[in-house]
């Protein structure tokens, strides 16, 4: 089954053999996903990761001397995970984690096909549309309530940090809490329609009702100009 045009490297980590075999067998049948190693342990996956670029890791959780969980924290964060477990009481941690997917032993070829096809939707092809910006798309996906939610950039009125969580506020009053950095998510924005204002807010320029020096007025609330901002926010803003 075709999923993209660009092959990814994957790893599949597993301390059971028969789990490895299964999963091995599913990606098979998919295009464009290269079996790197199937390891059975993640020190043996540290020295693939060492020595080659890896796209994709499908992950078990509860393994011998070092667990998925602790695998996943210690790795490069353009590596994704999709887990692959026999225990549901780790999903929280796992998507946590920022995790493509979380997938429950058995698993079917149709689950697992499942979770690729997320992993190329939403990762795989976003960083390819940033590399080329003539062909970046009208939305980005974040993650909220275990799912990967779509959001049209024209339907952003600002997003609000705090700390770790962020909240991006649409035009229809509701509101998106993701646990992303304001700055993770400004790097998804095109840049000539967003304008970062204060540490914990960005604005979609054409949402403004009316600005000074100070403040911005925008969907009925009045947003501070922060003085590490003001100079660019307000050359830009004096530009319309």
């Amino acid at each position: 089954m075709k999923t993209s045009t660009k092959t990814i490297s994957c790893l599949i980590i597993d301390d059971e053999a028969i789990a490895r075999e299964v999963i091995a067998t599913h990606l098979s049948k998919i295009d464009n996903v290269n079996v790197i190693a199937s390891c059975s342990n993640a020190l043996e996956a540290f020295n693939h990761i060492n020595k080659r670029t890896i796209d994709l890791v499908f992950l078990d959780i509860n393994m011998p001397e070092i667990s998925g969980i602790s695998f996943a924290k210690s790795i490069n964060k353009n590596i994704k995970i999709i887990f692959t477990t026999a225990y549901r009481e780790y999903a929280v941690e796992g998507f946590e984690l920022q995790a493509v997917d979380y997938l429950l032993k058995p698993i079917s070829f149709e689950r697992l096909l499942k979770a690729v096809n997320t992993y190329f939707e939403v990762y795989h092809n976003q960083s390819k549309a940033k590399s080329n910006p003539s062909e970046n798309n009208n939305f980005m996906f974040v993650r909220s309530d275990r799912r990967m939610l779509k959001i049209d950039f024209d339907k952003i009125v600002y997003i609000e940090s705090y700390s770790d969580y962020i909240k991006i506020h649409l035009i229809d009053s509701s509101t998106i809490v993701t646990r992303e950095t304001i700055s993770s998510v400004e790097a998804k924005l095109p840049k000539e329609h967003f304008i970062r204002i204060h540490r914990s807010y960005i604005i979609a320029l054409n949402k403004i009702d009316s600005f000074t020096n100070e403040q911005i007025a925008i969907s009925k609330q009045s947003l501070p100009i922060s003085r590490s901002y003001k100079k660019e926010v307000l050359t830009i803003l004096n530009q319309f």
